[in-house]
């Protein structure tokens, strides 16, 4: 059993890719690092001061973080607007719900109490069955929105009679550099890589867009398929077989470390 020893595995995270880079290392793997996402701050401070002047004539009944990297932006939003101390105010009197542990550190970080947190696999059903037994009829909802709208979220909240406010505070766009991402499906389609690692629904959706630009959108499923395909999640996993793609494996819970341990197990047991 050999394990992930000599074996390619390409890696689409960028904030934690280095880091995933290096646990493949150590096991003897050969990380091929190929960035398909990245995040960027997309909250003004006028737009928080805006926020927080609407907060105090309607307060917000529940607050919803769903991610780390969006509860930083919106209080380095607030910390540039002056108006933290007022929003961590506001907070402390509504009930205060996150999606995962990332945003559970940010607000750690700023001394806010958190009310609920949804439980592993730390997905929007998770938030939901954590909301089951709250009144949400007539409430105001503001959710910090990750890179795209979670139409689901908002979805089920108003049909339960809530008023929900989504406020962005990044976007998800491509790399600058996006060779490395036509490098990998040029080694896709040349079967060189062994296994590839998904940390996010978007990546596949970026990794599609470049397949699309180059001509080989039509068989990039196949191709991934050759490979072991490990998911973070069942959000990413699920993005996957839209596109095709079968995963091989699934984290759990949804974590680097579990991730990296099935992906070493399912290579020692082949």
């Amino acid at each position: 059993m050999v394990g992930m020893k000599s074996k390619v595995v390409a890696i689409l995270e960028t904030r934690t890719g280095a880091h995933l880079a290096e646990l493949i290392s150590r096991r003897g793997g050969l990380p091929l690092l190929a960035p398909a996402l990245e995040e960027v701050p997309d909250i003004e401070p006028a737009a928080v001061r805006s926020l927080v002047e609407r907060w105090h004539k309607t307060p917000f009944k529940i607050c919803i973080f769903q991610t780390g990297v969006g509860t930083r932006a919106l209080f380095s939003a607030a910390d540039a607007a002056g108006v933290t101390v007022e929003m961590q105010d506001l907070l402390s009197k509504s009930l205060v719900v996150v999606r995962g542990p990332k945003p559970v550190g940010e607000l750690n970080a700023r001394k806010i109490r958190i009310d609920i947190k949804a439980g592993p696999p730390f997905t929007t059903e998770t938030v939901l069955a954590a909301l089951e037994r709250v009144d949400v009829e007539g409430a105001d909802v503001l959710v910090q929105r990750y890179g795209e709208t979670n139409q689901s979220l908002i979805a089920a909240l108003t049909a339960r009679g809530a008023s929900v406010q989504e406020i962005a505070t990044y976007r998800w766009t491509l790399p600058e550099d996006t060779q490395p991402l036509v490098r990998l499906l040029d080694a896709l389609k040349r079967g060189s890589v062994d296994a590839v690692i998904f940390t996010s629904a978007v990546q596949i959706h970026n990794l599609h867009l470049i397949a699309e630009k180059i001509g080989s959108a039509a068989t990039l499923a196949e191709n991934l398929n050759r490979s072991l395909v490990a998911s973070i999640g069942p959000v990413c996993s699920r993005a996957l077989r839209r596109y095709g793609v079968s995963p091989s494996l699934e984290a759990n819970p949804p974590k680097l470390g579990p991730l990296i341990a099935a992906l070493e197990a399912a290579f020692s047991s082949r």
